[in-house]
């Protein structure tokens, strides 16, 4: 039986929690800590957790989003990477039995042995955190990259970020990180969130995106390295055309440039074209094509 604690998220008991402990903010950190219980509940709804899923938290603050997910989830292991919130967790969360708070830089941990070593390995995973903002981008690709099948990745990020994305191609938000995101996960925007809500207040709006496996998969590149590689290089200068910058990639000597010009042609894709204009299927082709006629050297 929870005891009837004032939830930590109210105004009133963060600015308690925060002077009680002499916390300050700490920009280096991007630590932005939400107010508003509602919008809490909201994230938490959008990762449909119940209490079969095991939950990873990134940056768990002074435990607001914590608390809301130990209510539904299974269990919480939430890493947080400032030494001074430890002993602030342990007594906003004490009276929640499913949270294990471990200090922790996620982009340093090994995700697989994290989940080894703290789940049961009998629920689905998934992850729900407020990202800071300056590094979000590296904190989804470390997810990616550790080819852990999460049921659903749930986050809060700067909104500009999460227009990249979700966006489509031919529009302006679509890019290098969108279409790498975008082959491994489905994603949309759930809801936005004011900066209102925030203590401190940011400068900018954020919103909450959800990440879910794919229902249909991409064509298979030969090399998701490659594929990576070629679709960064692509996006390198976004105001070239594409046979620029695979130019600029691969160099000018005719032959490679008759050799790009077939590919091209074979795959009927105009070299005038911005790389904006390319979906995930069509530059997996154009890697595989190139890697086929030797100019992506295996």
């Amino acid at each position: 039986m929870k005891s009837e604690v004032p939830e930590i998220a109210t105004p009133l008991r963060t600015r308690a929690i925060m002077e009680t402990y002499g916390l300050n903010f700490k920009k280096s950190l991007g630590q932005n800590f939400l107010t508003d219980i509602n919008i809490l509940h909201k994230i938490v709804a959008a990762g449909n957790v119940s209490e079969n899923d095991d939950v990873i938290e990134i940056g768990p603050g002074i435990g607001a989003l914590t608390e809301q997910i130990a209510k539904v989830a299974h269990h919480v292991v939430a890493l947080e990477v400032d030494e001074r919130l430890i002993p602030v967790l342990s007594e906003t969360l004490a009276q929640y039995d499913n949270i294990t708070v471990i200090l922790q830089d996620i982009l340093k941990a090994n995700i697989a042995d994290l989940i080894e070593k703290n789940f049961d390995g009998n629920h689905p995973i998934k992850v729900v955190a407020n990202l800071p903002y300056y590094i979000t981008s590296p904190i989804i690709m470390h997810l990616l990259d550790s080819k852990i099948r999460f049921a659903a990745i749930v986050v809060m990020m700067q909104k500009e970020v999460a227009n990249r994305l979700s966006a489509e191609p031919g529009t302006k938000d679509y890019g290098a990180l969108t279409t790498r995101v975008q082959y491994q996960m489905e994603c949309h925007t759930s809801f936005i969130v004011p900066r209102t809500v925030f203590v401190p207040q940011p400068n900018v709006d954020s919103a909450i995106v959800v990440l879910e496996p794919l229902m249909k998969k991409h064509l298979e590149p030969y090399s998701e390295e490659d594929f990576f590689s070629l679709v960064k290089g692509c996006f390198a200068h976004r105001r070239k055309s594409l046979w620029n910058n695979l130019q600029g990639i691969f160099g000018k000597e005719p032959k490679t440039r008759e050799k790009m010009q077939n590919v091209l042609e074979e795959l009927q894709i105009s070299p005038q074209i911005r790389a904006e204009r390319l979906n995930i299927d069509e530059f997996i082709s154009l890697t595989n094509k190139l890697i086929e006629v030797k100019i992506i050297e295996k």
